[in-house]
């Protein structure tokens, strides 16, 4: 874990307007700068970078953060990734906190893995170029396929020795355990005779060439191994197995050397094998994964889904292997994205076609043969299904199956109507079809809810949620406040001031806030309770707002940026030119601090009055309970009376 330490000297480096400015071609705009958002396409720029404040946030979108959290949303990285990116980019080294002794010992096993899959890369590289078989079979058999010299390298390909042990008998004089080696999947065991202590080491990967597997930060997590000799008993490739770093369900092949072009162009291709992630990546498509041989998953899908809601699936127009996705196909439907078809002409595959068209060619080649999923599907279908009914009856439920996985009710609807004329079925049909396979899927995902009782539960709620959202939004306020103000000063009326002085006494935004609200009134939503408490109990010696914009709950720190950026900068034209002063919010502070704690002194006093009304209701109309009650709501009636006066308003609701 990175020491807090580490951590805010690479808060206090980065520079929000460097950061960003390397990705965004920012101008120039008052205390701001503004640019073209990177998060969505815009002709206006509406993408604004507050140097100051260290912060950035797109009022098109609504993307917000600090500097870490720019890299993480720009180039898709986890926290700490993002962290190590700009440690790097300042020369900061990283120090790690230590651990208990169980994480410890994990985390260095995990990074031991990391550690044994770099060396065997840089082993399985050196061979391919120095060694004298490694040249001959493997480096030979990639210039044969087409790859220069620089794709070799780039994706960092290597040959495997036929020899039973050549690799793990190196690891070992290099110092890694045995047992590392094969928790990393690279290295085989086997007990022989003479019982425990025995155990015999071979490596995985033999007389292969090798196409290592890299995370999204770059580092190699497994390997894919490719036999050169035809052996009926030797499968054509071998990959790696589960292990600590590799999830095969979560990993796609090439995704390091893709997602940023993924993003520029947003959307993805999707191809089969190594060789056709490589072989479209020297001509010139980057924006190309693999599955690697495995059925699609919904982790792979929802990877992709990061860079883009844009994915189109490559064949090589073989029928059955085309039959065989359509089910993983479904599976990126469902999960939001749109799917495209691309087919390429009889016996070529991705790897083939980019080796014998030019680079422009397959460009055009790849937009103009990409075909909408769900019409492809049809027309597929159709063809098997002929003038048999029977087959076309289950053809039809087999797209409307399809149709039915699409979230979004607009697209289904286009679905329909363009499947209904290809399929010469009338709307109506499909869509009562639809209806049936969509309620069975609620079922499956609610069973003890029906249908009839979905929208009836949020119209039940929606008095409570209105009645919620201005007690939010006058919590909301405070915190603000005492983000954006706390150490400013704000002037008050001092009547123990002797005559003809000025009668003033001064005191921070933020201690006026404590001292009004602290032991009188509560926070009830969590994330500002937890802002309101941290800022004065925590940490008393507060950082204000820096403090809670490089905040490490990205919720936190999402709010604070939230709360911190202003669309609107006033011109200097103004006071520059036509002689007007226009105050700022920092010259009206006294008000603004008034009212927000005044309202919710309201919330709470008019809490207490329902709170006795209740109560007067259930007591007996004569004594002194009622007596009491009675003069007690009085009492909080003129305390409700002189705040209203006080905010300006006796409205609270």
């Amino acid at each position: 874990m990175i020491s807090r330490e580490t951590i805010d000297r690479i808060f206090e480096a980065a520079r929000i307007d460097e950061v960003v400015g390397e990705f965004v071609n920012l101008k120039k705009r008052g205390a701001n700068l503004i640019g073209l958002c990177p998060f969505h396409n815009e002709k206006t720029p509406s993408f604004t970078v507050t140097p100051a404040k260290g912060i950035y946030k797109c009022f098109g979108c609504g993307k917000a953060g600090n500097a870490v959290g720019f890299i993480m949303d720009h180039e898709h990285y986890s926290y700490p990734e993002a962290l190590k990116y700009l440690a790097q980019r300042y020369h900061i080294d990283i120090e790690e906190e230590a651990r208990d002794e169980k994480s410890a010992e994990e985390k260095n096993e995990r990074e031991s893995l990391f550690i044994i899959n770099a060396f065997a890369q840089k082993y399985f590289s050196e061979l391919l170029h120095n060694h004298p078989e490694g040249k001959a079979i493997g480096y030979t058999y990639f210039i044969e396929r087409g790859f220069t010299e620089e794709t070799i390298k780039k994706f960092q390909l290597g040959y495997a020795l036929p020899a039973w042990s050549a690799f793990t008998d190196e690891a070992v004089r290099n110092s890694y355990q045995p047992g590392l080696l094969v928790k990393s999947g690279l290295t085989l065991s086997r007990e022989q005779e003479g019982g425990e202590g025995n155990t015999r080491y071979y490596d995985r990967f033999r007389g292969r060439v090798m196409f290592p597997v890299h995370n999204l930060s770059g580092r190699v997590i497994a390997f894919g191994g490719r036999v050169l000799q035809t052996d009926p008993k030797s499968p054509k490739y071998v990959n790696s197995p589960e292990t600590e770093i590799y999830h095969k369900s979560d990993v796609l092949y090439g995704i390091f050397f893709a997602r940023k072009a993924i993003a520029e162009n947003d959307f993805c291709c999707l191809v089969e094998g190594y060789t056709d992630v490589i072989s479209m990546h020297q001509a010139g498509v980057e924006n190309v994964v693999a599955s690697s041989g495995t059925s699609l998953t919904r982790e792979q899908i929802r990877l992709i889904g990061r860079y883009t809601k844009n994915i189109s699936v490559l064949y090589d127009g073989d029928p059955a292997g085309i039959k065989a996705s359509l089910r993983g196909i479904d599976l990126i439907l469902e999960e939001g994205l749109n799917v495209k078809v691309i087919l390429f002409p009889d016996g070529d595959d991705p790897d083939s076609f980019a080796r014998k068209v030019s680079h422009i060619q397959l460009r055009e080649f790849i937009t103009k043969n990409a075909k909408d999923f769900i019409v492809f599907k049809a027309a597929l279908l159709l063809q098997e299904a002929a003038n048999d009914p029977i087959r076309k009856a289950l053809l039809i439920k087999d797209i409307v199956g399809s149709i039915s996985k699409i979230p979004d009710g607009i697209i289904r609807a286009m679905y329909i109507r363009q499947c209904g004329a290809m399929m010469d079925v009338a709307e109506e049909v499909l869509i009562s079809e639809m209806n049936r396979v969509r309620r069975e899927m609620v079922k499956k995902q609610a069973p003890e809810q029906g249908l009839e009782d979905l929208l009836p539960a949020v119209i039940k709620d929606e008095p409570r949620a209105m009645e919620s959202l201005s007690a939010e939004h006058q919590e909301r306020e405070v915190i603000r406040l005492l983000l954006g103000y706390g150490d400013h000063e704000i002037f008050f009326e001092d009547p123990s001031s002797p005559a003809g002085e000025t009668p003033e006494s001064k005191m921070t935004v933020a201690g006026f806030i404590r001292s009004e609200l602290e032991g009188e009134v509560e926070l009830t939503f969590p994330l500002y309770a937890k802002i309101f408490r941290e800022y004065f109990e925590e940490r008393p010696d507060h950082a204000g707002k820096t403090h809670f914009i490089n905040h490490p709950d990205p919720e936190i720190s999402k709010l604070a940026v939230d709360l911190l950026a202003n669309p609107y900068e006033l011109s200097e034209n103004w006071s520059r030119m036509h002689n007007i002063s226009v105050p700022g919010e920092e010259h009206v502070l006294r008000h603004q601090a008034f009212g927000a704690v005044n309202a919710l002194k309201l919330r709470r006093v008019q809490g207490m009055i329902e709170d006795l009304q209740k109560k007067i209701k259930t007591t007996e109309r004569e004594g002194p309970d009622i007596e009491n009650l009675l003069q007690e709501k009085a009492h909080l009636d003129r305390i409700k009376a002189e705040l209203g006066k006080a905010k300006g308003t006796v409205v609270i609701r």
